[in-house]
Protein backbone atom coordinates (compact mmCIF):
# COMPACT_ATOMS: atom_id res chain seq x y z
CA UNK A 1 0.00 0.00 0.00
CA UNK A 2 1.14 3.50 -0.84
CA UNK A 3 2.00 5.68 2.15
CA UNK A 4 1.64 9.43 1.84
CA UNK A 5 4.45 11.48 3.37
CA UNK A 6 3.59 14.26 5.79
CA UNK A 7 6.38 16.82 5.29
CA UNK A 8 4.82 19.23 7.75
CA UNK A 9 3.72 19.33 11.37
CA UNK A 10 0.38 20.45 12.80
CA UNK A 11 1.71 21.44 16.23
CA UNK A 12 -0.65 20.45 19.05
CA UNK A 13 -2.99 18.89 16.50
CA UNK A 14 -0.43 16.47 15.11
CA UNK A 15 -1.22 13.70 17.60
CA UNK A 16 -4.94 13.95 16.76
CA UNK A 17 -4.31 13.73 13.03
CA UNK A 18 -2.34 10.53 13.59
CA UNK A 19 -5.10 8.78 15.58
CA UNK A 20 -6.29 5.81 13.44
CA UNK A 21 -9.62 6.49 11.77
CA UNK A 22 -9.70 10.25 12.35
CA UNK A 23 -11.13 12.10 9.35
CA UNK A 24 -11.66 15.59 10.81
CA UNK A 25 -9.91 17.74 13.40
CA UNK A 26 -11.76 20.91 14.41
CA UNK A 27 -10.59 23.82 16.56
CA UNK A 28 -13.18 26.33 17.77
CA UNK A 29 -11.08 27.89 20.53
CA UNK A 30 -8.06 27.30 22.79
CA UNK A 31 -9.89 24.67 24.86
CA UNK A 32 -12.52 23.65 22.31
CA UNK A 33 -11.02 20.95 20.07
CA UNK A 34 -12.92 18.08 18.44
CA UNK A 35 -12.28 15.04 16.27
CA UNK A 36 -14.45 12.79 14.10
CA UNK A 37 -13.50 9.17 13.50
CA UNK A 38 -16.73 7.95 11.97
CA UNK A 39 -19.22 7.85 14.83
CA UNK A 40 -19.79 11.57 15.35
CA UNK A 41 -17.82 14.37 16.97
CA UNK A 42 -15.78 13.71 20.11
CA UNK A 43 -14.15 16.35 22.31
CA UNK A 44 -10.36 15.99 22.33
CA UNK A 45 -8.10 16.46 25.35
CA UNK A 46 -5.93 19.03 23.57
CA UNK A 47 -5.61 22.60 24.83
CA UNK A 48 -3.91 25.66 23.36
CA UNK A 49 -2.29 28.23 25.61
CA UNK A 50 -4.24 31.11 24.09
CA UNK A 51 -6.26 32.34 21.13
CA UNK A 52 -3.01 33.79 19.82
CA UNK A 53 -1.46 30.33 19.60
CA UNK A 54 -4.46 29.07 17.61
CA UNK A 55 -4.09 31.99 15.22
CA UNK A 56 -0.36 31.37 14.79
CA UNK A 57 -1.02 27.74 13.88
CA UNK A 58 -3.76 28.70 11.42
CA UNK A 59 -1.47 31.22 9.70
CA UNK A 60 1.40 28.72 9.52
CA UNK A 61 -0.77 25.97 8.07
CA UNK A 62 -2.19 28.39 5.49
CA UNK A 63 1.34 29.33 4.40
CA UNK A 64 2.19 25.63 4.00
CA UNK A 65 -0.73 25.44 1.60
CA UNK A 66 0.59 28.43 -0.33
CA UNK A 67 -2.17 30.72 0.86
CA UNK A 68 -2.33 33.97 2.77
CA UNK A 69 -4.25 34.30 6.05
CA UNK A 70 -4.28 37.68 7.82
CA UNK A 71 -6.59 40.57 8.71
CA UNK A 72 -6.87 41.58 5.06
CA UNK A 73 -7.64 38.00 3.98
CA UNK A 74 -9.36 36.35 6.99
CA UNK A 75 -10.62 33.19 5.24
CA UNK A 76 -8.60 30.45 3.63
CA UNK A 77 -9.34 27.13 1.95
CA UNK A 78 -6.09 25.32 1.17
CA UNK A 79 -4.56 21.94 0.47
CA UNK A 80 -1.58 21.01 2.65
CA UNK A 81 1.44 19.15 1.22
CA UNK A 82 0.03 15.66 1.84
CA UNK A 83 -3.45 16.57 0.55
CA UNK A 84 -5.01 17.35 3.93
CA UNK A 85 -7.74 19.94 3.46
CA UNK A 86 -7.47 23.10 5.56
CA UNK A 87 -10.15 25.69 6.17
CA UNK A 88 -9.45 28.52 8.59
CA UNK A 89 -11.15 31.76 9.57
CA UNK A 90 -9.94 34.70 11.65
CA UNK A 91 -11.88 37.26 13.72
CA UNK A 92 -13.95 39.31 13.11
CA UNK A 93 -15.39 36.79 10.63
CA UNK A 94 -15.57 34.40 13.62
CA UNK A 95 -15.85 35.29 17.31
CA UNK A 96 -12.75 35.95 19.41
CA UNK A 97 -10.55 33.06 18.22
CA UNK A 98 -9.40 31.64 14.90
CA UNK A 99 -11.28 28.54 13.76
CA UNK A 100 -9.43 25.65 12.10
CA UNK A 101 -10.93 22.71 10.22
CA UNK A 102 -8.71 19.89 8.93
CA UNK A 103 -9.99 17.06 6.74
CA UNK A 104 -7.34 14.34 6.64
CA UNK A 105 -6.39 12.13 3.71
CA UNK A 106 -6.27 8.40 4.35
CA UNK A 107 -2.69 7.18 3.98
CA UNK A 108 -3.80 4.03 2.16
CA UNK A 109 -6.95 2.89 0.45
CA UNK A 110 -9.13 0.40 2.29
CA UNK A 111 -10.06 -2.78 0.47
CA UNK A 112 -13.68 -3.86 0.06
CA UNK A 113 -12.92 -6.61 2.58
CA UNK A 114 -11.83 -3.91 5.05
CA UNK A 115 -15.13 -2.12 4.49
CA UNK A 116 -17.08 -5.35 5.01
CA UNK A 117 -15.25 -6.01 8.27
CA UNK A 118 -15.89 -2.43 9.38
CA UNK A 119 -19.60 -2.66 8.69
CA UNK A 120 -19.66 -0.21 5.76
CA UNK A 121 -20.57 -2.91 3.23
CA UNK A 122 -22.73 -6.01 3.43
CA UNK A 123 -20.93 -8.96 1.74
CA UNK A 124 -23.52 -9.16 -1.04
CA UNK A 125 -23.17 -5.44 -1.75
CA UNK A 126 -19.38 -5.79 -1.84
CA UNK A 127 -19.65 -8.57 -4.43
CA UNK A 128 -21.94 -6.41 -6.57
CA UNK A 129 -19.64 -3.38 -6.38
CA UNK A 130 -16.65 -5.47 -7.39
CA UNK A 131 -18.69 -6.83 -10.29
CA UNK A 132 -19.58 -3.30 -11.41
CA UNK A 133 -15.91 -2.28 -11.50
CA UNK A 134 -14.95 -5.41 -13.47
CA UNK A 135 -17.85 -4.80 -15.90
CA UNK A 136 -16.56 -1.22 -16.49
CA UNK A 137 -19.85 0.22 -15.27
CA UNK A 138 -19.93 3.97 -14.63
CA UNK A 139 -20.63 4.56 -10.94
CA UNK A 140 -22.02 7.59 -9.10
CA UNK A 141 -21.20 7.61 -5.37
CA UNK A 142 -23.62 9.70 -3.32
CA UNK A 143 -24.10 10.66 0.31
CA UNK A 144 -24.05 13.52 2.78
CA UNK A 145 -20.93 15.23 4.10
CA UNK A 146 -18.69 12.83 6.00
CA UNK A 147 -20.56 9.70 4.92
CA UNK A 148 -17.45 8.01 3.48
CA UNK A 149 -17.87 8.76 -0.23
CA UNK A 150 -14.17 9.43 -0.90
CA UNK A 151 -13.09 6.35 1.05
CA UNK A 152 -15.42 4.12 -0.95
CA UNK A 153 -14.36 5.72 -4.24
CA UNK A 154 -10.69 4.99 -3.50
CA UNK A 155 -11.55 1.39 -2.62
CA UNK A 156 -13.43 0.90 -5.90
CA UNK A 157 -10.61 2.41 -7.94
CA UNK A 158 -8.16 0.04 -6.26
CA UNK A 159 -10.04 -2.81 -7.98
CA UNK A 160 -9.42 -1.43 -11.48
CA UNK A 161 -7.17 -3.55 -13.71
CA UNK A 162 -3.55 -2.41 -13.18
CA UNK A 163 -3.16 -2.13 -16.95
CA UNK A 164 -5.73 0.69 -17.05
CA UNK A 165 -4.92 4.39 -16.75
CA UNK A 166 -7.01 6.32 -14.21
CA UNK A 167 -7.23 10.10 -14.29
CA UNK A 168 -8.64 11.60 -11.09
CA UNK A 169 -9.87 15.20 -11.16
CA UNK A 170 -10.34 16.80 -7.77
CA UNK A 171 -10.80 19.98 -5.86
CA UNK A 172 -8.53 18.96 -2.97
CA UNK A 173 -6.54 15.81 -3.86
CA UNK A 174 -8.26 13.43 -1.42
CA UNK A 175 -8.72 10.26 -3.49
CA UNK A 176 -5.77 7.89 -2.97
CA UNK A 177 -6.40 4.49 -4.60
CA UNK A 178 -3.97 1.60 -4.37
CA UNK A 179 -3.30 1.45 -8.11
CA UNK A 180 -0.08 1.70 -10.13
CA UNK A 181 -1.30 4.11 -12.81
CA UNK A 182 -3.15 7.11 -11.38
CA UNK A 183 -2.79 10.66 -12.67
CA UNK A 184 -4.21 13.21 -10.24
CA UNK A 185 -5.27 16.66 -11.48
CA UNK A 186 -6.22 19.26 -8.86
CA UNK A 187 -7.97 22.52 -9.61
CA UNK A 188 -6.13 25.78 -8.98
CA UNK A 189 -7.95 28.80 -7.67
CA UNK A 190 -7.22 32.42 -8.46
CA UNK A 191 -4.15 33.90 -6.82
CA UNK A 192 -3.99 37.20 -4.92
CA UNK A 193 -3.79 39.01 -8.26
CA UNK A 194 -7.01 37.40 -9.48
CA UNK A 195 -5.27 35.23 -12.08
CA UNK A 196 -4.08 31.66 -12.55
CA UNK A 197 -7.38 29.81 -12.11
CA UNK A 198 -7.67 26.28 -13.54
CA UNK A 199 -11.23 25.02 -13.05
CA UNK A 200 -12.53 21.49 -12.62
CA UNK A 201 -14.47 21.87 -15.87
CA UNK A 202 -11.27 22.64 -17.76
CA UNK A 203 -9.45 19.73 -16.11
CA UNK A 204 -12.19 17.34 -17.23
CA UNK A 205 -11.79 18.54 -20.81
CA UNK A 206 -8.00 18.24 -20.61
CA UNK A 207 -8.28 14.73 -19.16
CA UNK A 208 -10.07 13.56 -22.32
CA UNK A 209 -6.86 14.27 -24.26
CA UNK A 210 -4.66 12.26 -21.90
CA UNK A 211 -5.61 8.75 -23.06
CA UNK A 212 -7.73 7.86 -20.02
CA UNK A 213 -9.20 4.42 -19.45
CA UNK A 214 -11.24 5.76 -16.54
CA UNK A 215 -12.12 9.36 -15.78
CA UNK A 216 -12.96 10.08 -12.14
CA UNK A 217 -14.35 13.29 -10.66
CA UNK A 218 -13.70 13.63 -6.93
CA UNK A 219 -16.88 15.64 -6.42
CA UNK A 220 -19.33 17.08 -8.92
CA UNK A 221 -20.50 20.41 -7.54
CA UNK A 222 -20.54 22.99 -10.33
CA UNK A 223 -20.42 23.63 -14.06
CA UNK A 224 -18.07 20.66 -14.57
CA UNK A 225 -21.20 18.46 -14.48
CA UNK A 226 -21.76 19.16 -18.18
CA UNK A 227 -18.25 18.02 -19.14
CA UNK A 228 -18.45 14.87 -17.01
CA UNK A 229 -21.86 13.87 -18.36
CA UNK A 230 -20.65 14.55 -21.91
CA UNK A 231 -17.52 12.43 -21.38
CA UNK A 232 -19.45 9.49 -19.97
CA UNK A 233 -21.91 9.71 -22.87
CA UNK A 234 -19.21 9.60 -25.55
CA UNK A 235 -17.50 6.28 -25.03
CA UNK A 236 -15.61 6.84 -21.76
CA UNK A 237 -17.12 3.97 -19.82
CA UNK A 238 -16.06 2.88 -16.37
CA UNK A 239 -15.85 6.40 -15.00
CA UNK A 240 -16.80 7.38 -11.49
CA UNK A 241 -17.93 10.54 -9.72
CA UNK A 242 -19.09 11.75 -6.33
CA UNK A 243 -22.28 13.76 -5.87
CA UNK A 244 -23.41 15.26 -2.58
CA UNK A 245 -26.97 14.09 -1.89
CA UNK A 246 -28.65 13.42 1.45
CA UNK A 247 -30.81 10.61 0.04
CA UNK A 248 -30.94 8.74 -3.30
CA UNK A 249 -34.24 10.51 -4.02
CA UNK A 250 -32.39 13.85 -3.94
CA UNK A 251 -30.09 12.92 -6.85
CA UNK A 252 -32.40 14.13 -9.68
CA UNK A 253 -32.83 17.54 -8.03
CA UNK A 254 -29.06 17.83 -7.48
CA UNK A 255 -28.40 17.09 -11.14
CA UNK A 256 -31.08 19.59 -12.19
CA UNK A 257 -29.53 22.32 -10.05
CA UNK A 258 -26.02 21.66 -11.36
CA UNK A 259 -27.24 21.44 -14.94
CA UNK A 260 -28.93 24.82 -14.57
CA UNK A 261 -25.53 26.35 -13.74
CA UNK A 262 -24.35 25.41 -17.23
CA UNK A 263 -27.51 26.42 -19.08
CA UNK A 264 -28.67 22.83 -19.62
CA UNK A 265 -32.43 22.38 -19.38
CA UNK A 266 -33.78 19.77 -17.02
CA UNK A 267 -34.81 17.28 -19.68
CA UNK A 268 -31.34 17.29 -21.25
CA UNK A 269 -29.69 16.93 -17.84
CA UNK A 270 -31.99 14.02 -16.94
CA UNK A 271 -31.27 12.14 -20.17
CA UNK A 272 -27.53 12.72 -19.96
CA UNK A 273 -27.37 11.61 -16.33
CA UNK A 274 -29.46 8.46 -16.90
CA UNK A 275 -27.24 7.33 -19.78
CA UNK A 276 -23.96 8.41 -18.16
CA UNK A 277 -24.20 6.35 -14.96
CA UNK A 278 -24.97 2.65 -14.73
CA UNK A 279 -25.27 2.56 -10.95
CA UNK A 280 -25.73 4.85 -7.95
CA UNK A 281 -24.11 3.80 -4.66
CA UNK A 282 -25.45 5.69 -1.64
CA UNK A 283 -23.80 5.97 1.77
CA UNK A 284 -25.16 7.21 5.08
CA UNK A 285 -23.42 8.26 8.27
CA UNK A 286 -25.17 6.69 11.24
CA UNK A 287 -24.49 6.44 14.97
CA UNK A 288 -22.97 3.03 14.28
CA UNK A 289 -20.69 4.33 11.54
CA UNK A 290 -20.67 4.85 7.79
CA UNK A 291 -22.65 2.41 5.69
CA UNK A 292 -23.71 1.75 2.07
CA UNK A 293 -27.49 1.64 2.31
CA UNK A 294 -28.51 1.38 -1.34
CA UNK A 295 -27.32 0.47 -4.82
CA UNK A 296 -29.66 1.93 -7.43
CA UNK A 297 -30.00 2.83 -11.09
CA UNK A 298 -31.00 6.09 -12.76
CA UNK A 299 -33.96 5.96 -15.13
CA UNK A 300 -35.21 8.71 -17.43
CA UNK A 301 -38.91 8.14 -18.06
CA UNK A 302 -40.37 9.30 -21.35
CA UNK A 303 -43.78 10.95 -21.09
CA UNK A 304 -43.38 11.83 -17.42
CA UNK A 305 -43.79 15.37 -16.16
CA UNK A 306 -40.52 17.25 -16.60
CA UNK A 307 -39.89 17.51 -12.88
CA UNK A 308 -40.31 13.74 -12.52
CA UNK A 309 -38.47 12.53 -15.61
CA UNK A 310 -35.35 11.27 -13.79
CA UNK A 311 -35.90 8.67 -11.12
CA UNK A 312 -33.63 6.68 -8.82
CA UNK A 313 -34.85 3.09 -8.62
CA UNK A 314 -33.40 0.80 -5.91
CA UNK A 315 -31.67 -2.42 -6.97
CA UNK A 316 -30.32 -3.47 -3.56
CA UNK A 317 -31.26 -2.03 -0.18
CA UNK A 318 -29.04 -2.85 2.82
CA UNK A 319 -30.55 -2.81 6.30
CA UNK A 320 -28.76 -1.86 9.53
CA UNK A 321 -28.31 -5.51 10.47
CA UNK A 322 -26.54 -6.40 7.24
CA UNK A 323 -29.60 -7.87 5.55
CA UNK A 324 -29.91 -7.02 1.83
CA UNK A 325 -33.22 -6.84 -0.07
CA UNK A 326 -33.60 -6.73 -3.85
CA UNK A 327 -35.36 -3.66 -5.21
CA UNK A 328 -37.42 -3.02 -8.33
CA UNK A 329 -34.34 -2.31 -10.47
CA UNK A 330 -32.37 -5.46 -9.56
CA UNK A 331 -32.97 -7.01 -12.98
CA UNK A 332 -31.62 -3.89 -14.66
CA UNK A 333 -28.51 -3.92 -12.50
CA UNK A 334 -28.03 -7.64 -13.21
CA UNK A 335 -27.97 -6.78 -16.91
CA UNK A 336 -25.22 -4.23 -16.30
CA UNK A 337 -23.24 -6.83 -14.36
CA UNK A 338 -23.90 -9.54 -16.94
CA UNK A 339 -24.95 -11.85 -14.11
CA UNK A 340 -27.58 -14.49 -13.72
CA UNK A 341 -28.53 -15.94 -10.33
CA UNK A 342 -25.86 -18.65 -10.53
CA UNK A 343 -23.17 -16.09 -11.35
CA UNK A 344 -24.25 -13.89 -8.44
CA UNK A 345 -24.07 -16.80 -5.99
CA UNK A 346 -20.58 -17.67 -7.23
CA UNK A 347 -19.44 -14.06 -6.83
CA UNK A 348 -20.66 -13.98 -3.22
CA UNK A 349 -19.00 -17.31 -2.43
CA UNK A 350 -15.72 -16.16 -3.97
CA UNK A 351 -15.69 -12.95 -1.91
CA UNK A 352 -16.68 -14.81 1.28
CA UNK A 353 -13.78 -17.23 0.74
Amino acid sequence: MKQLPRPWHAGRLQALIEVPGVTDVLVNGPDDVWIDRGAGLERAAVRFASAGEVRELAVRLASLGGRRLDDASPLVDARLPDGTRLHAALPPVVDECAVISLRTVRAQALTLDDLVLGGTLAPRVAAVLEGLVIARASILVTGATGSGKTTLLASLLSLVDPAERIIVIEEAGEVNPDHPHVVRMVERRVNVDGAGEVSLARLVREALRMRPDRIVLGECRGSEVRDVLTALNTGHKGGMAILHANTPADVPARFAALGALTGMDRRATDLFAATAFDAVVHLEKTAAGRRVTEVAVLQAREGQRREEALRVEPALVAGPGGEVVQGSAWGELQAVLGWDEARESQAELTRAA
